[in-house]
């Protein structure tokens, strides 16, 4: 399940469908993204094809990173079962 979110915009369309804080064209990719890790309670839970599932390294060591669009990705966390500090930012 998903406890927090970092990025106030994917926040309030997660829980409104408010596609004011995210771009409109990504709406559709981030809603199967978002209810799957709803569901997931492991990051190997979001190696789907198309996600490109990855931990990131460095400073960001424990922080998973799926495709969404382009250079585009939604990063997330895990703390036991439930994902945390889910983000939504453009890479590069």
């Amino acid at each position: 399940m998903i406890r927090n979110f970092k990025h106030k915009g994917l926040r309030e369309f997660f829980n409104n469908g408010s596609i004011k804080g995210i771009n409109p064209a990504h709406a559709d990719k981030l809603a199967t993204r978002l209810d799957r890790l709803n569901a997931s309670v492991c990051p190997g839970d979001m190696r789907l094809p198309g996600y490109r599932l990855h931990e990131l390294g460095g400073q960001e060591k424990g922080t998973f990173a799926i495709n969404v669009s382009g250079a585009w990705r939604m990063t997330f966390k895990f703390d036991a079962d439930n994902a945390t500090d889910v983000d939504y930012c453009q890479y590069h």
